[in-house]
């Protein structure tokens, strides 16, 4: 495991030893993840940001061989301790992915890399786009579930969780095709090299 000295780490290291848990994958958004997925026919996949491991564990159960990942070691540890759920065992990783070396990662590159409730909260958009293009195999995907902003109401406390019009952009350009689905007030992007 990579050691990881970021402000984010401690941030979200701290809730996740509070006992926060977060939006939990429904059967809606599951079954845009398999037609825009497909089975994994044992190709890897990659999750940036995997929490309590629950869409490592689904990904899984589509065939994948799955990696996770999380800035958090409390977050890593609880994922790792519920089990594989499927003949694909996943590994968990304890790093950072905008700072730490990703050649550590089990594989040199993926045919999937999922960024579920983390692009938000990503500083560097554009670095952060790079890597995951560095990582993504030619023809792969890359699968994006992000708050859009203007979905709640201004009173709302939670209306700042989303991205900006112009960060939207930036998460789509430069893809050789874009597809997206809208979930209440999520989107799902399936984004192809």
């Amino acid at each position: 495991m990579t050691t990881v000295s970021t402000t984010a780490a401690t941030h979200w290291e701290r809730l996740w030893t509070q006992g926060r848990r977060y939006r939990q994958v429904d059967d809606t958004e599951n079954g845009l993840l398999e037609d825009h997925l497909g089975p994994g026919r044992d190709r890897p996949a990659l999750d940036i940001g995997c929490g309590d491991g629950s869409l490592v564990r689904r990904l899984a159960e589509l065939g994948y061989r799955t990696t996770g990942i999380d800035c958090s070691s409390s977050a890593v540890a609880l994922a790792a301790a519920q089990g594989p759920g499927s003949r694909h065992e996943p590994v968990w990783w304890c790093m950072d992915f905008t700072t730490d070396d990703l050649s550590v990662l089990p594989e040199p590159a993926y045919a999937v890399i999922t960024c579920r409730l983390v692009y938000r909260w990503i500083d560097d958009k554009a670095a952060f786009l790079n890597r995951v293009r560095h990582l993504l195999v030619p023809g792969g995907i890359f699968w994006v579930v992000t708050e859009i902003a203007g979905r709640r109401a201004a009173s709302d406390p939670l209306q700042s969780l989303a991205i900006t019009p112009a960060q939207a952009e930036l998460l789509t350009a430069g893809w050789s095709a874009v597809h997206s689905a809208d979930l209440d007030v999520l989107r799902c992007y399936a984004l192809h090299p």
